[in-house]
């Protein structure tokens, strides 16, 4: 069946910005595609975190009861529908099955069913400016920036949804000496220097090697035996492969104890136009459609220039030209994997289209890249 359901995503994180959930939007004409699209994914399905599923424009009925829902999944209900005949019959089905839910859009004084248990609830703090009367952890939605996350924080929200983080971060600033010396081993590989001046740079600086031997050996690589050494490593994985995981280690060298989110968006970013470009691209050219997603937060995640940054790491041009000019090959790709992250579905539609993409490339490749970027966070 050809699906028409497709998904966008958004982060959910608590007072201290670190991931506490992940947010699925489905976009679909009715509750029957979205079924047919979440059964769809249930072998890649995330795990490592709770995930909302927000049924969009759409009223909750009895029909999701089709759905085979994951133990970490979580129902989100409109307050809105509250009232409506069909969700009042859902909800008990939904305690009795043992899914947990969520209350979105909650506006203080709505009526609430007096047995429902809503762990999570979701308020728009453009409309409402404290968490009064919530029921449960209450997240703050519609967040244009950082400083206003923290507002909400000190206002008693628990946390907050969305992409806010993107959005009011310090001014560019220059690179640390920390990533630098991570830049330095990225141009030595891409160079394909001598392996003992490699590992004399890593063996200044132990805590880089020890996450870079811990990625290649995360279950996301999918080897069979177990990397001891650097050298080991180049044996096993050739000099193409350590660059993928060098340019992950940048992405993930931020201290910010805000930076996982980030680093979660970056990296599946990188997996998401990976995935959706095996289809356009030599087997050659993924590793770097893997980089271009991941980079393209960098500036936020190192506090420098994009330009700076790039210009230290003499990239090829189709990896620079979408970065810096949106241009290029890898432009429409990195522009698909930016559209994942709305909550309107309709430039993503329009630019799956383009790119003669179908709703279940689409959804597979987003839940795919999120539970691979979650897999290296935890």
């Amino acid at each position: 069946m050809t699906q028409t359901t497709i998904l966008t995503r958004e982060p959910v994180v608590n007072r201290n910005r670190a991931i506490t959930a992940n947010r699925l939007i489905a976009h679909g004409p009715n509750i029957g595609s979205v079924v047919d699209a979440l059964n769809s994914l249930a072998d890649i399905w995330p795990t490592h975190h709770t995930v909302f599923v927000c049924l969009g424009r759409l009223v909750p009925t009895p029909e999701l009861m089709s759905w085979q829902a994951p133990p970490n999944a979580m129902v989100e209900i409109p307050s809105q529908a509250l009232a409506h005949p069909q969700t009042q019959a859902l909800l008990p089905q939904l305690r009795d099955a043992g899914i947990s839910m969520c209350l979105s859009w909650f506006a203080p004084g709505t009526a609430l069913p007096p047995d429902a248990d809503w762990r999570f609830v979701l308020m728009d703090r453009r409309r409402h400016a404290t968490p009064a009367g919530s029921p449960g952890i209450t997240l703050a939605w519609g967040l244009p920036n950082i400083s206003a996350f923290q507002e909400s924080v000190q206002a008693g929200f628990d946390g907050a949804s969305g992409w806010f983080f993107l959005y009011g971060n310090p001014a560019a600033q220059e690179l640390s000496p920390a990533h630098a010396q991570i830049v330095r081993l990225l141009n030595l590989v891409r160079n394909n220097a001598d392996i003992k001046e490699i590992e004399a740079v890593l063996r200044q600086d132990v805590a880089v090697s020890y996450k870079l031997l811990r990625y290649i050996n995360s279950a996301g690589f999918g080897l069979s035996c177990e990397i001891q050494s650097f050298r080991h490593a180049v044996t096993i994985l050739g000099y193409a492969n350590l660059n993928k995981w060098l340019s992950l280690l940048l992405v993930s060298a931020s201290r910010d104890p805000g930076a996982p989110a980030m680093m979660q968006t970056s990296i599946a970013r990188g997996r998401f136009m990976e995935q959706i470009g095996t289809s356009f691209f030599d087997k050659s050219e993924l590793d770097n459609l893997f980089i271009t997603g991941a980079f393209s937060l960098l500036n936020a995640l190192l506090g420098t220039s994009m330009q700076s940054v790039l210009e230290e790491m003499h990239l090829p041009s189709a990896i620079t030209d979408a970065l810096l000019l949106e241009q290029g090959p890898y432009a429409p790709f990195l522009k698909l994997a930016r559209l994942c992250e709305s909550f309107d579905a309709t430039e993503l539609q329009k630019q799956a289209a383009e790119l003669q993409l179908a709703p279940e490339q689409i959804n597979r490749a987003i839940v795919g890249a999120l539970g691979f970027a979650d897999s290296l966070q935890s």
